[in-house]
């Protein structure tokens, strides 16, 4: 037999012994050991679901304390960690990176100043993709968080000054203060002081300035819903140019309450401001000042709700999304709600009383911050077309000047 013959008979020998073993260990197999491995419910999976939020700056600091917890706290979905990370972003600059397709990449839920501000969004994109973004019904609908309100904040010296003068303090007593041509002497006040100086945000980069400049509008028209023919008003122009140009340099910044902690009365004597800011930074103000703020609640009403909207596109998979409504669920929770007291805001959840430990409510009711505020007429949010309106005014008549 020649060598050939030889190497074939032993190959086919050697496949022989090979089938032979596999059928033997087959047998010996225990059942179901050739299946694939399944998940265990509730299983740890390698594969982590990152949740971004982009957080309107006044409650930014609550989000992130609340997201650090939820962390440490391992919260899964089907297995999964959740992992939660938070970006602070004033609601105007996430409308306009929204609108320009600058957020990139788009986070998972946003939560902004007021629920407007996701209606805007929504109908930009809804003209663009042809679908809704963010939803206004269902599991998935945006849904307040927490709640806060505009309003005045004012060294306690000016506020009786001008109280003795007009009587309580609103809108056109702000303008009739501004239009004093003897400033402060001829308001009853010391001379020294000056002439009055509003204080709000910059209405271009702070939705606090510009609901401000609405709720000046609705108390000019005495009605709670404006339009812009309201807006382009010569009239209404003119009053609100008088109003406006008793912003210092410095009230016109990005964080006005801030500003006023740390530059006092150069900032201003006093203006419509977010009342979370106020009750954060009123005791602050007062120990560098050494005079208090006081709190005066307008007789309209701008109401900030703080939505937790879910972005409902395909750049974020169905576990992400529902990762996100885990991290909701946990903050309206009833102890995170009650962490918010000691930010200055208002728990969206029922059960949780404005009062109680750690609520800067209680501490500063003194100084006028009210559990309950007494008027009820609230500004309506206005259209796309009235902002862009006011925007474009702010920044022809008063952003140049």
């Amino acid at each position: 037999m020649n060598r050939t013959r030889i190497v074939f008979f032993v190959i086919i020998g050697l496949a022989v012994v090979i089938v032979a073993a596999g059928l033997i260990l087959q047998l010996f197999r225990s059942p179901g050991s050739d299946q694939e491995p399944t998940a265990v419910p509730g299983q740890s999976s390698d594969e982590t679901l990152e949740v971004q939020i982009v957080t309107a700056l006044p409650l930014a600091d609550w989000v992130q304390e609340a997201a650090n917890q939820f962390n440490a706290e391992k919260h899964t979905l089907e297995g999964s960690p959740i992992h939660v990370t938070t970006i602070a972003m004033d609601g105007l600059v996430a409308k306009q990176r929204y609108d320009r397709g600058e957020m990139d990449p788009l986070p998972t839920a946003w939560i902004p100043e007021n629920r407007y501000l996701v209606e805007l969004v929504n109908a930009a994109q809804k003209e663009r993709l042809g679908r809704d973004v963010f939803l206004t019904d269902g599991e998935y609908r945006a849904r307040p968080l927490l709640i806060s309100l505009l309003a005045w904040g004012m060294f306690d010296s000016r506020a009786k000054v001008l109280e003795d003068k007009y009587g309580d303090i609103s809108w056109q007593v702000i303008h009739d203060a501004a239009m004093a041509p003897g400033g402060w002497t001829e308001l009853g006040g010391d001379g020294e002081w000056g002439y009055f100086k509003l204080a709000i945000p910059n209405p271009t980069k702070n939705v606090s300035g510009l609901a401000a400049m609405v709720a000046a509008a609705g108390e000019y028209y005495d009605k709670t819903s404006i339009t812009v023919d309201d807006v382009t008003n010569p009239e209404f122009q003119k009053w609100l140019f008088e109003t406006m140009s008793s912003m210092s340099d410095l009230s016109g910044g990005n964080y006005t309450v801030e500003d006023l902690r740390l530059f006092g009365y150069t900032t201003g004597d006093g203006g419509q401001l977010l009342e979370s800011d106020l009750l954060v930074n009123i005791e602050g103000i007062q120990n560098a000042w050494k005079e208090p703020l006081r709190l005066v609640y307008p007789k309209y009403v701008t109401w900030f709700d703080f939505p937790f909207s879910v972005w409902m596109g395909p750049e974020t998979t169905a576990l992400q999304k529902n990762a996100a409504l885990e991290f909701e669920k946990y903050l309206l929770t009833e102890e995170v709600q009650k962490k918010a007291l000691a930010y200055g805001l208002r728990p969206a959840n029922p059960n949780v009383p404005v009062t109680g430990e750690g609520s800067l409510f209680d501490t500063w009711a003194g100084q006028g911050a009210l559990e309950v505020v007494p008027r009820t007429t609230a500004m309506r949010s206005p259209d796309r077309d009235v902002l862009q309106a006011l925007l474009r005014w702010f920044e022809l008549n008063v952003t140049g000047r």
